[in-house]
């Protein structure tokens, strides 16, 4: 696509020879939603710490605006990117609004204080996400959902353009996952934010994503639209077992849903 957003071009991943990602190529347009699908093991997570620069890029380009990402200032860099990891790990010990406050380093002076429009922006992040009533809440006493929650928020107050996502619902019980997959679809609503999201949910990125990219064994092998990735049952292949395609019985006109099991006889 000329004039992509982001671009990603032969990028190889090999720390200490164990290939990890070899020749990966894809852009995103701005405006777009795209996912990364992929097996356990398949390199999704490590491609999108290449995009974010929390790893080195030594094989191929990554290029943000026309302009590699390892040539970014990191403050700079932060303004036009935002990256939610995985919900797994150490919980800062803050409060929800102390903690997206600290998100608006990219736009503070080294030792400055938060100003008004740092807080405005912080408050329209909370109402975005639903979690005002919890804005002085400790985070680890927060539920899952709730903490991804902030953790998204946490991205929209950097202000970016382009969103990254770790596996948004891992750990979530559908409703809440549910509530993320919306929240999500609201921030790309048209005009909105470039999102790359990797999960293992099919069906969402089916529902959500202009473009599927899809790895297996570090390699790309699918590029393109929902629609072209089920015309060519990739599905079956990427994963290695059979996919069966579910109508649902009280929404006839809905999107059908896939989901693991023995082949149609």
């Amino acid at each position: 696509m000329t004039g992509a957003l982001l671009d990603v071009m032969g990028l190889g991943y090999a720390p200490e020879g164990k290939r990890v990602l070899a020749d990966v190529s894809f852009d995103v347009g701005e405006g777009e939603f795209v996912s990364v699908l992929g097996p356990n093991g398949a390199g999704k997570s490590t491609l999108l710490k290449h995009l974010n620069r929390l790893l080195p890029v030594r094989e191929g380009a990554v290029r943000l605006q026309g302009r590699s990402v390892a040539d970014y200032a990191f403050r700079t860099l932060a303004r036009l990117q935002s990256y939610v990891p995985q919900a797994k790990g150490y919980i800062p010990p803050y409060r929800v609004a102390e903690f997206l406050l600290m998100n608006r380093f990219p736009y503070l002076q080294a030792l400055g204080a938060p100003g008004p429009r740092d807080r405005a922006v912080v408050e329209d992040a909370l109402a975005q996400v639903a979690m005002t009533e919890f804005r002085d809440r400790f985070l680890d006493t927060l539920s899952g959902g709730e903490r991804q929650k902030v953790f998204i928020a946490a991205a929209v107050v950097q202000e970016t353009d382009v969103i990254l996502l770790d596996e948004p619902t891992t750990f979530l019980d559908p409703l809440h996952a549910q509530e993320i997959y919306q929240l999500l679809g609201r921030l790309h609503a048209p005009g909105g934010k470039t999102i790359v999201m990797v999960t293992h949910d099919v069906n969402a990125a089916l529902a959500l994503s202009s473009r599927l990219l899809c790895l297996k064994a570090g390699r790309a092998v699918f590029f393109g639209p929902p629609a072209d990735f089920l015309a060519g049952r990739i599905l079956d292949r990427l994963y290695d077992t059979p996919f069966r395609r579910y109508e649902c019985p009280d929404d006839p006109a809905g999107p059908p849903a896939y989901l693991p099991g023995r082949s149609a006889p």
